[in-house]
């Protein structure tokens, strides 16, 4: 069970396990638009996580069996140095094998069939 959770979380720490509940209880419109086509198993019976603490960070959604990531970027992450840092994470996840795909806000709200095919994709073999 220990290998299990280390494999889960890749080491994440106890104050990143406490911020996650606070962002699960206060997710944004868009990420529950995206939480609603993901959970119980609901897109391909791939089971995904919200808020989920991984090695340094948290990731806005995370299925385990596909070691992938989706994030969902409101308008904050076209600053410059928001891009620097996503750019780093999205590096730093690669080299414990986890794939980092992002939609924007924008593309959840205008386009959400279009952002569903495209998780689609990342989960067929």
């Amino acid at each position: 069970m220990e290998e299990y959770k280390n494999n889960l979380f890749h080491g994440a720490n106890s104050k990143l396990f406490e911020f996650s509940k606070a962002l699960r209880k206060n997710q944004t419109e868009t990420e529950e638009i995206i939480w609603q086509c993901l959970r119980n198993r609901k897109l391909l019976n791939f089971k995904f996580r919200r808020q989920h603490p991984l090695h340094q960070y948290i990731a806005d959604f995370y299925c385990h069996e596909a070691k992938l990531i989706i994030e969902i970027d409101g308008g904050i992450h076209n600053n410059p140095e928001n891009q620097e840092y996503d750019q780093n994470r999205t590096i730093e996840l690669m080299k414990i094998g986890i794939t980092v795909i992002r939609f924007t806000n924008e593309e959840v709200n205008n386009s959400l069939d279009r952002v569903i095919n495209a998780i689609k994709s990342y989960l067929s073999p």
